[in-house]
């Protein structure tokens, strides 16, 4: 590819860098060509480099993702470790860059006396996929608190825009138009002057108890469907436990997938479609993947 022989970049860009590196899931092939910007003014000089037909995917904390065992054509940049500001505006107002964790947003709001900001201590990403799912936990979800966006396009230019350009659902946000991706957001809170770190650990202490914390897994695997919760129709379908090579469904929460070590992805989509059939026969419901299935079998 190349953008590699871009003088600028030749050294730092990472050839067949292993995804199951930087995936909460810990599988996934290689990216063809793996770049963590060190700024915004560093990503916006690579996306200027970039060949316009290389496609582009963007990486965090690798949660809600599975790579599929042959990695991913073109170009991942990770976000981890960098593009991770957070700023107060205002009384109300605080800016975070998409490279934050969700859980940072959560502490440091509490601190501001900010809320309510505590559900961000539930979501096991960062604010850029939070962005672009819609992501939420403990009843709260990202984008009632958008005020603000900014965005950068492949050409590197950067833009404003406005919450109301972007059409907006549980777990889906479509974009105004293609090929631009959230650098950041500024997000509205209310005063909360009580409000104390105590209460993000009590939710916190809330999710231990009730899902299966420290496996590796994506988080929840599929979307509520209306009325309901995907955990119980996969609970009561007797899918608990069910196994399929070293993944399986977890016994704490049945909307988890646990890669107990050696899962490979083929296994987990194997699973995972295992799960949805199953729920289809047994109650009539078709379950819809919250997780993002890329790359090649």
């Amino acid at each position: 590819m190349s953008v590699a022989l871009v003088p600028q970049f030749a050294t730092r860009v990472r050839r067949e860098e292993p995804l199951s590196r930087h995936t909460s899931w810990h599988v996934g092939g290689p990216a063809e060509v793996f770049f963590n910007p060190r700024d915004r003014e560093d990503l916006a000089a690579f996306l200027r480099a970039a060949p316009a037909d290389v496609p582009i995917h963007w990486i965090g904390l690798g949660s809600n993702l599975l790579v599929r065992d042959g990695g991913l054509r073109g170009i991942v940049i990770s976000t981890h470790g960098t593009l991770d500001s957070l700023a107060r505006l205002s009384e109300t107002v605080v800016r975070g860059e998409a490279g934050i964790a969700c859980a940072r947003i959560a502490r440091q709001c509490v601190k501001w006396g900010l809320g309510p900001a505590e559900f961000f201590a539930g979501i096991p990403g960062t604010l850029g996929g939070a962005l672009a799912m819609n992501a939420g936990a403990f009843g709260g979800e990202t984008w009632a608190h958008v005020r603000a966006l900014e965005t950068i396009d492949r050409r590197g230019r950067t833009h404003r825009r406005a919450p109301e350009e972007y059409r907006v659902s549980y777990r889906e946000v479509i974009a105004p138009v293609p090929e631009e991706w959230f650098l950041g957001a500024e997000l509205a809170f209310e005063r909360r002057p009580a409000a104390h770190a105590g209460e993000v650990q009590k939710l916190l202490t809330q999710r231990k108890a009730s899902q299966p914390i420290g496996e590796w897994s994506c988080g929840s695997v599929f979307t509520n469907p209306p009325g309901d919760h995907a955990a119980r129709l996969i609970e009561a379908a007797g899918l608990k436990g069910y196994r399929i090579g070293d993944a399986s469904v977890s016994e704490k929460h049945a909307n988890f997938i646990i890669n107990h070590g050696q899962a490979r992805a083929e296994d987990l989509e194997r699973l995972i479609g295992h799960v949805r059939d199953t729920v289809a026969k047994v109650h009539g419901v078709a379950l819809h993947p919250e997780v993002r299935i890329v790359g090649v079998p």
